[in-house]
C-alpha cells in the first residue's frame, strides 16, 4: 500500500483539511451579527428597572423617592456588578442577561466588599 492510499483510506489528506477549514470560516462569515453582539442594555422603562428604581446615571435618581441613595453609589462599585471597573456597561445579577450602565444605580445597590460606600 502506498503512502497516498494510506492517507486516502484514513481521510487525513491535506486537501480535505484545507477544504474543511475554509468551510468553517465560511460558516462563521454567515452567522448573523446579532449572535455575536453584546447583550442588550437595560432600559429605564423595563419592568424590573422600574421596580428597582434603576437609572442609567446615578445623578438622575430622585432623592425624595430614594432617601438612602448616595451620589457615590454607582453600579460599577456595587457588589452585584459583573464586569471590570473600566467597563461602561456590564452584567448585573438583578437584571439577568441585560447590561447596566457603570454610572447607573438601583435599589439593590450594595457596596462591594472592601470598597468605600
Amino acid at each position: 500500500m502506498t503512502q497516498h492510499e494510506k492517507e486516502s483510506s484514513t481521510g487525513a489528506t491535506r486537501r480535505r483539511f484545507v477544504g474543511r477549514a475554509v468551510s468553517g470560516v465560511c460558516v462563521l462569515a454567515v452567522v448573523p451579527a446579532g449572535a455575536l453582539a453584546a447583550p442588550p442594555q437595560v432600559e429605564e422603562a423595563d419592568e424590573t428597572a422600574v421596580q428597582l428604581g434603576y437609572r442609567h446615571d446615578t445623578q438622575n435618581v430622585d432623592a425624595k423617592k430614594y432617601p438612602k441613595h448616595g451620589v457615590t453609589q454607582r453600579c460599577v462599585n456595587c457588589g452585584l456588578w459583573q464586569g471590570a471597573a473600566s467597563d461602561p456597561w456590564a452584567g448585573c445579577a438583578m437584571f439577568g442577561r441585560k447590561h447596566v450602565a457603570a454610572k447607573g444605580w438601583c435599589l439593590a445597590w450594595a457596596a462591594k466588599p472592601g470598597s468605600p460606600t
